[in-house]
């Protein structure tokens, strides 16, 4: 089945907006997204993996993780959640840090916007990442985020495809 997928940058407004479906509820979908046990399965393109050293899904919480390559690269991340709307929207400034959690500044930072929209058995994801210049939309182009946030999604299909049978097995037990 085809699931639709558009990546768009737009160089005018400094952003990447990325609309995804998924063939899942939303209830599943917000779940792989907002659990870190789940985000640990999906995050990383492969293959990479994300490991959380921690985790707090509130406004003005963090997820704080590292992205893990196979040779035991690690690349260290930094989420501050803003605005949380359960099942339909979160709001946070994603950075490059390092294992203390302390920001790169010499990279750039982003505003995510994600946006779930509920349809019966599927789910419409909009992503909407905003970067304060041209010069750091094009360096995170330059690091092949759309290859990675490509395989990612793809990893994603997976995860929902097998808590979708879980979910089935559990009911009819």
């Amino acid at each position: 089945m085809d699931l639709a997928f558009d990546f768009t940058v737009n160089k005018d407004n400094n952003t990447i907006t990325v609309k995804r479906e998924f063939n899942a509820k939303v209830s599943l979908v917000w779940d792989a997204y907002t659990i870190s046990e789940i985000l640990e399965q999906w995050w990383a393109p492969k293959p990479w993996n994300a490991k959380t050293k921690s985790m707090d899904f509130n406004e003005g919480g963090h997820w704080h993780y590292a992205m893990c390559g196979p040779a035991g690269e690690q690349h260290w991340a930094y989420t501050t959640y803003e605005i949380i709307d359960f099942q339909k929207m979160f709001t946070g400034i994603d950075s490059f840090a390092d294992e203390n959690a302390v920001i790169n500044t010499e990279l750039p930072q982003s505003k995510w916007e994600v946006y779930f929209k509920d349809n019966v058995e599927k789910t419409y994801v909009t992503t909407q990442i905003s970067y304060e210049s041209l010069e750091q939309l094009e360096t995170i182009i330059k690091m092949g985020f759309k290859k990675g946030y490509t395989l990612a999604m793809e990893s994603l299909d997976e995860i929902l495809i097998n808590q979708k049978k879980e979910r089935i097995k559990t009911t009819n037990a």
